[in-house]
């Protein structure tokens, strides 16, 4: 195979069906410990998901303890996949909504450590919100981003950008950003 772009998909999809995207039922000291290490990798490398830099550990431990308790409730799922140094990308649906919303979920912080970017874990990660989500009964699901990069990877999915808002939040280092929102309808299995 000499096309570099044939190889570059080649090599994603080999990454993407070996990724090992999992559903958490509960979640442990230790796997927050670990999220939380991964949620400051992100925030340090400037993504915009909620947080300035530079986040503490105690602040990124309280996130991850209120994300459990949401997940022990089955009012959020929490996906993640590891590597040989633990939890390396995750994302979550936020499931319980409004009582005229129960066909709808929301995705919310996916996040890749820096150190296994572009490696396919972020499109396995959003096809594993994907399945949940269909296994939970949902039929649309809406994200917002302020990533280039993560738009660029939804549209490659399917979603539909439906909008951006100027100046919606400010990026972890200062400088205020723009957001894209993005939905998809899911069909049935």
């Amino acid at each position: 195979m000499t096309d570099p772009i044939a190889r570059t998909q080649a090599r994603h999809e080999r990454a993407t069906a070996n990724a090992g995207v999992r559903r958490l039922d509960a979640v442990s000291d230790a796997q927050i410990d670990q999220l939380a290490t991964l949620l400051i990798d992100c925030v340090d490398g400037g993504a915009s998901v909620s947080f300035m830099h530079p986040l503490s550990r105690d602040k990124a431990t309280a996130f991850w303890r209120r994300v459990a308790a949401d997940v022990a409730t089955g009012a959020r799922a929490l996906l993640v996949v590891d590597d040989a140094q633990g939890i390396v990308g995750t994302v979550q649906l936020v499931l319980d909504q409004p009582e005229n919303q129960p066909h709808r979920a929301d995705v919310s912080k996916m996040l890749v450590h820096r150190r296994a970017r572009r490696q396919g874990l972020g499109a396995a990660l959003m096809r594993g919100a994907e399945d949940v989500a269909r296994a939970c009964g949902k039929t649309v699901l809406v994200l917002d981003t302020a990533s280039p990069e993560a738009e660029r990877l939804y549209a490659r999915l399917g979603w539909q950008a439906c909008g951006t808002i100027p100046d919606y939040a400010l990026l972890p280092h200062g400088g205020l950003c723009a957001t894209t929102y993005f939905y998809r309808r899911l069909e049935s299995v």
